[in-house]
């Protein structure tokens, strides 16, 4: 669709389409308003839009050719009016008994208007039109100055018209005065962007000629969803009451703010005139005469005016509906389908054996719980872990990595050792490193992987939790809101009960170990294979020693070997001496008398000194045991705790969880409770059952066309 900015004539490809295309859209209207549900579909329509004081009332009274909007002071408009006008042939019946007790002298036969909320009923004198649109106002917001997004349809029959689709919408103000709420301009702004926002529908932007059109609220709220004016047509009012010498010439040229579709001057009836009950078909002639009489305008004066706007509006509307029918189509088509299968989904009102249906529900609950467990469910994703891989995860990351990451020697310091080797002698030197003190560390060490396997324990306890909201957050479970907190119930008092034994399961693993040291395992570094491994690292430490004499170096043979022994411990004088004695550590203080005195030890008896060279042999020799020792248990704990988890939790619910839920909610006098269906899906259900209504007459209604 092309239209002339100067001109405002449409140039339509291939014709213009059948004026029964606009009854088509007002068919689909009066569908979804009639069965009260939001329309789901963006239909072709005209919304007008502008401040209070643009003239928007005037300018569809002038349209329809009769009284019939609502005035006064303030937000008159105060709900959307959706009016819907059809063109008819003029009859030549005479006045019949519907004319009585009109208050409207220019009542007829050929003229009335129909409510969508009063079905039926026409009102042919246009006042009570007025006042059956102002107290179906005041019922929906009351007597003040609010204001409510829920339209009122009007349709209007009469051979003066043609067929279009208005929407009107409260005027934009900006100061709220009266009982008008605080964030009025707010509230009608956001319903005016609700209306024009959508891409189907066209903006008509109502602006008082006498007004600078930079500051036209209409428009600018136009320009916010409609940047480039592709689908805005501008309406100039008051052009009679602009000052002498001054004419909108230029914006019909679209030379200040151009629009695709162009500008329509007009002339509405002044104040006076209203008061004075000035006819509209004399305002009409006035119109005309002013535009034909005008110096600026009278060379284009058939493209000026209310009866050229109408033709413009119908024409324009007509191809829109023709350019966006298709998709229309389509959307009804989709959504149709879309509500057609979330209403499958809800499931039917009239329930069949409770007993039965309570077990098809636990059978399909746990035969999902296997699906999810073992990854076989239809709706893997591919963005993230969930059911039994978040388990895996859990066993083969954090409690891997967290046993991994337990050090023994982060709580047992080098001195420590050396004490515990000495407590472990007993009162006579030990000759070689004791064993004593290594089980006595390692057990002590092993003890400390019980927590990490209670927390891994306790972590797939939780995952199953998130597996079982996953599973109970479906539709089928949420239809049933007993039903599904009942299964919750259940299931989680199941794994607390399963918690149990598996924590005592695991606490026996660890038990298992710290109870016997098997020194004899095929990867554990047996004590005379530590021993050279130290001896080789201190040997290969020493400064090599060098002949004086030769120049050479002197073989390491040629040391004693007693001194770097540590299975000889004080076995000579001199060692002692140099050493300080086999306790030479535990006293820092060299005095000869104290010596001599022989004072009894203190009560606390510590080691001061630093570690001899060989109490540092002895230390690592023990701290090598403890880490291939702890090592091996590591390896245990990791590859045992999860089997003992998924024995006596993951897999016991696999195998009774049908039994358990069965025992407990299988029970007759609860079945009825159990299935009794949530607010939610009932309300639902019958939103989705008149969408798929509306959507199926709407279905047939666009089918008609091709």
């Amino acid at each position: 669709m092309t239209v002339d900015v100067n001109t405002g004539s449409l140039a339509t490809p291939g014709g213009i389409s059948d004026p029964g295309l606009i009854k088509l859209v007002n068919k689909l209207q009066d569908v979804f308003t009639t069965v009260g549900v939001n329309n789901p579909i963006d239909l072709p329509q005209i919304v007008v839009v502008g401040s209070q004081s643009s003239g928007k009332s005037s300018v569809l009274e002038n349209i329809v050719g009769r009284d019939f909007l609502p005035r006064g002071s303030g937000i008159v408009t105060r709900r959307p009016l959706v009016l819907q006008l059809i063109n008819r042939t003029a009859t030549q019946n005479g006045f019949g008994n519907e004319l009585d007790d009109n208050t409207d002298k220019a009542a007829n036969t050929d003229e009335w208007g129909e409510f969508l909320h009063i079905p039926g009923q026409k009102f042919y004198d246009f006042n009570k039109i007025r006042d059956e649109i102002s107290r179906e106002t005041e019922a929906k917001v009351g007597r003040n100055a609010g204001i409510s997004p829920a339209p009122i349809n009007l349709r209007i029959y009469s051979p003066n018209v043609l067929n279009l689709t208005l929407v009107d919408l409260p005027g934009l103000t900006r100061v709220p005065v009266g009982d008008q709420p605080r964030d009025i301009e707010k509230q009608i702004r956001d319903m005016i962007l609700k209306y024009i926002q959508k891409s189907n529908a066209i903006i008509l932007a109502v602006t008082a000629a006498n007004v600078d059109l930079a500051n036209s609220d209409g428009l600018k709220l136009a320009r916010e969803v409609d940047p480039e004016g592709q689908r805005t047509i501008g309406v100039l009012t008051k052009v009679d009451l602009m000052d002498e010498g001054t004419d909108v010439v230029d914006i019909l040229a679209g030379r200040i703010i151009p629009l695709r579709l162009g500008y329509v001057p007009v002339v509405n009836r002044g104040q006076r005139d209203i008061d004075n009950k000035k006819p509209i078909n004399a305002s009409l002639e006035a119109e005309k005469n002013f535009f034909e009489n005008h110096k600026a305008y009278r060379n284009k004066s058939s493209y000026c005016g209310t009866p050229y706007l109408a033709r413009k509006l119908n024409l324009i509307l007509m191809m829109h509906i023709k350019q966006t029918l298709p998709d229309i189509k389509a959307r009804i088509s989709s959504s149709l389908q879309k509500y057609t299968q979330e209403l499958e989904s809800l499931g039917p009102s009239i329930l069949g054996n409770s007993a039965n249906i309570v077990l098809n529900i636990i059978t399909e609950f746990t035969n999902e719980w296997r699906t999810v467990l073992d990854g076989k469910s239809t709706e893997l994703s591919s963005q993230e872990l969930s059911g039994g891989a978040r388990i895996s995860f859990v066993f083969h990351e954090l409690y891997s990595n967290g046993v991994k990451a337990v050090d023994p020697f982060d709580q047992v310091k080098d001195s420590d050792i050396r004490v515990i080797l000495y407590n472990s002698s007993g009162p006579s030197p030990a000759l070689f490193v004791g064993t004593a003190a290594f089980e006595l560390i390692v057990k002590q060490q092993i003890k400390r992987l019980e927590e990490p396997s209670l927390k891994c324990a306790s972590l797939v306890y939780d995952e199953l939790v998130r597996i079982l909201t996953t599973v109970l957050s479906k539709q089928l479970y949420r239809r049933y809101p007993g039903l599904k907190e009942k299964i919750h119930q259940v299931v989680i008092s199941f794994f607390k009960k399963a918690m149990e034994p598996t924590n005592k399961l695991v606490k026996d693993l660890v038990a298992m170990e710290a109870c016997y040291i098997n020194t004899g395992h095929p990867d554990f570094l047996n004590g005379h294979r530590a021993m050279a491994i130290v001896n080789e690292r201190h040997n290969g430490s020493r400064p090599v020693q060098v002949d004086p004499k030769t120049g050479k170096p002197i073989p390491q043979s040629a040391t004693p070997a007693r001194a770097a022994s540590p299975t000889l411990a004080g076995s000579n004088l001199d060692e002692g001496s140099s050493n300080g004695g086999f306790f030479g550590s535990f006293f820092a203080a060299k005095n000869k008398k104290k010596a001599a005195a022989m004072e009894p030890p203190p009560p606390s008896l510590k080691a001061s000194g630093t570690l001899s060279e060989r109490e540092n042999i002895e230390v690592e020799v023990i701290k090598l045991l403890i880490s291939s020792y702890y090592n091996i248990v590591k390896r245990t704990m990791i590859d045992m705790v999860p089997k003992a988890i998924m024995l006596n939790l993951v897999q016991l619910t696999k195998d009774e969880m049908q039994k358990e839920l069965l025992e407990n909610m299988y029970r007759a006098d609860e079945l009825d409770d159990l299935l009794k269906e949530s607010d939610y899906t009932v309300r639902r259900r019958k939103e989705c059952q008149q969408m798929v209504e509306s959507l199926s007459r709407a279905s047939e209604i666009v089918s008609q066309v091709q």
